[in-house]
Order: C-alpha cells, then sequence, then structure tokens
C-alpha cells in the first residue's frame, strides 16, 4: 500500500491500509488513520493528525510551518477529521501559540485545487472551498459554508453556516450565517436559500431567515436594534437563534 519510492518516517503512524503514492514524504508526528489514500509527491510535516477514509491528491502540503513570523519553531499541531477530499497543490498550516496552537478541519470537506488554509484556522463539516480560495490566519469557517474561486478572506474572520461567498470575492469582516455576498466590493445580496433547501430547511425557515436578513440590511437599523429585532422571530426558528448567537458574538463587524 506504500510505494516504494516514498519516504515514510519510522515514528509516523500510519494505518494498515493507508495508501501512500509514489515519492511522497511523510514525517515524524503524522499519524493517518484507516481508508485514507494519499496521492504522490505529497509532502506532510508533523504534528499532524488525518482521520479515516480521506482522499489527499498529488503536490499537497500538510501541516508545514504557519507563515508567521512570530513563529519560533514551536510544537503546535494540525488535525485533519473524516472523509476530506484535498485537491492537487492545496497547503494547509500549523497552529501558532498565538492562538490555541492548532489549525482544525472537521469532516466531509471539499478543498478544491490550489487552495490554502493558513494557521489557526478553525473549519468545520460540509464545507466547499472552491479553486484557489485562501484562508488567511485565524479564520472561523462553520458549516456547509461554500466560497466561490479565489475567495481572499481576512485574517481572524468569521463566516456563518450556510453563507456563500461568489468567485472572487474579498472578505475582510464577518458573514452571518445564511447569507450571500459577491461583487466588487464585495456586498451582501440575500440568502442562500439554495443551500439551505437542499439541506432540508424547511420553506418556513427560509421565509423567516428571508426575513431576518431584511431586518439586518434593509431597515438601516444599528446591528444591536437589528438583533433585537431578529431576537423576537428566533424561537420560531433554529436558524435565526444560530443567526443571533453568531451576530452576538462578531468581533471584525460584518459585511454590510
Amino acid at each position: 500500500m506504500i510505494d516504494p519510492s516514498a519516504i515514510v518516517d519510522v515514528n509516523a503512524e500510519i494505518a494498515d491500509d493507508v495508501e501512500i503514492g509514489p515519492f511522497s514524504v511523510i514525517g515524524a508526528d503524522v499519524s493517518i488513520d484507516s481508508g485514507t489514500v494519499i496521492g504522490p509527491h505529497v509532502v506532510m510535516k508533523g504534528p499532524v493528525s488525518i482521520g479515516k477514509d480521506n482522499r489527499i491528491y498529488q503536490f499537497t502540503s500538510i501541516g508545514e510551518d504557519p507563515q508567521d513570523k512570530k513563529y519560533a519553531d514551536e510544537k503546535t499541531s494540525l488535525v485533519i477529521g473524516d472523509r476530506n477530499v484535498i485537491r492537487e497543490f492545496s497547503s494547509m498550516h500549523r497552529g501558532t501559540l498565538q492562538d490555541k496552537a492548532i489549525t482544525k478541519i472537521g469532516s466531509d470537506n471539499l478543498f478544491m485545487a490550489y487552495t490554502h488554509v493558513a494557521h489557526d484556522c478553525i473549519i468545520g463539516n460540509h464545507v466547499i472551498m472552491a479553486n484557489g480560495a485562501s484562508l488567511a490566519g485565524h479564520v472561523h469557517l462553520c458549516d456547509y459554508a461554500i466560497l466561490g474561486g479565489f475567495t481572499l478572506v481576512h485574517q481572524f474572520t468569521q463566516i456563518g453556516t450556510f453563507s456563500f461567498a461568489a468567485m472572487g470575492s474579498a472578505i475582510t469582516k464577518d458573514i452571518p450565517p445564511y447569507v450571500m455576498v459577491g461583487g466588487r466590493p464585495t456586498m451582501p445580496h440575500g440568502i442562500n436559500s439554495v443551500g439551505m433547501e437542499r439541506s432540508g430547511c424547511s420553506p418556513e425557515s427560509v421565509r423567516l431567515i428571508r426575513k431576518a436578513y431584511k431586518i439586518l440590511y434593509k431597515n438601516n437599523l444599528r446591528m444591536e436594534d437589528a438583533i433585537e429585532e431578529m431576537e423576537d422571530l428566533a424561537g420560531e426558528c433554529d436558524e435565526i437563534s444560530n443567526m443571533v448567537s453568531f451576530l452576538r458574538n462578531v468581533t471584525r463587524g460584518i459585511l454590510r
């Protein structure tokens, strides 16, 4: 299952059925669970923990040192969950001591070619990053978020559940759950109703999220006042509660 030309450190922990392609380099402190397939010319530098049934394509860089000038060779980590697809030339870096010393990626995500996940990012489940999308350090990307091709995300930004960024978006502030953004400059453009419907959200939930969007973006309210109005709807809809909770924890302001 391991090509003879691959270099695997004796201290790496590799499940028996893991496949490792030609000329890949797997360093010490790398753990790879069962069912994972590593393509050719992949480089992994630990500490890295990779879960089950991942597919990692050729020429990816997993667990390299963070691109942070404050980094001084401290022992930090990258943790990747299960069933992720990481396409060619993607890169994912370990965390830094300036945060929690960990970059964490959930399960069932798709990282298309040339995507980049910087140090200390936290990524949920069922996320899609299209070709060339890049995250700066400390970004939080919630479940089911989609970033279009060549989307750029500023450091410390939070991107909510089911949010959608169109191709070439430049995201410099937080995006609330269910909101679509795009254009130049990048601006909000309604809700991701299609994504919500595909996930099984009820028509009533979609209607209430659309109403919450109007409160937040169309009624010329301060965010604090908009949140108060949205809280009146929260009892009717879990999705509204999620949106309100997100807005109450915003630190960079939201894209408006």
